[in-house]
C-alpha cells in the first residue's frame, strides 16, 4: 500500500462510529444539533480518515461513553456469565482427573487458581472493547 492512498470505510465503521457520537450525545457531551451534524458527517463519510475528527475531541475517543451504554453492559455481563461457566465445568473435570488418579496433593488448585485469576481480571477490566482504530492499516 502506497503511503498517499486513502482507505474507503465500510458501513460498519460508519455506524461504530454513529455509536459513540449517539452515547456521546446521551452523555450530554454534544448537543442535539452539533450531534446530528456529526452522525450526518459520519453516514456520508467516504474514507477512514474522514471520521476521525468526529469523535477526537470526547474523552477517550468516545470510547467510554460507548462502553456506559446498556447494550455494552449487557454483552460484558454475558460475556463474564460464558468465562464462569467455562471454568465451573473445567474445574469439575480436572476435579474428577484427580479423584481418578488417586494422588494426594489436590493438584488440580494450581489450574484452577490461574483461571480464577482470569476471571477477576475479566470483571476488572472487561469493559465493552471498541476494536476498531482509525490508524489500522498505516505502517
Amino acid at each position: 500500500m502506497q503511503p498517499g492512498t486513502r482507505l474507503r470505510t465500510s458501513d460498519t465503521e460508519r455506524e461504530q462510529v454513529a455509536e459513540i457520537l449517539r452515547a456521546a450525545m446521551a452523555e450530554g457531551r454534544l448537543d442535539l444539533g452539533e450531534g446530528e451534524e456529526r452522525l450526518a458527517a459520519a453516514y456520508a463519510a467516504k474514507y477512514r480518515d474522514e471520521l476521525a475528527p468526529l469523535t477526537a475531541d470526547l474523552p477517550d475517543g468516545g470510547r467510554a461513553a460507548l462502553a456506559r451504554t446498556p447494550t455494552a453492559r449487557a454483552a460484558t455481563r454475558r460475556s463474564l456469565r460464558r468465562h464462569g461457566s467455562f471454568i465451573l465445568i473445567l474445574a469439575g473435570v480436572l476435579t474428577g482427573l484427580w479423584m481418578l488418579s488417586g494422588a494426594h496433593f489436590f493438584w488440580p488448585v494450581i489450574p484452577i487458581a490461574f483461571l480464577v485469576m482470569g476471571l477477576i481480571r475479566h470483571a476488572r477490566h472487561g469493559r465493552y472493547e471498541f476494536r476498531y482504530s482509525y490508524a489500522h492499516g498505516r505502517c
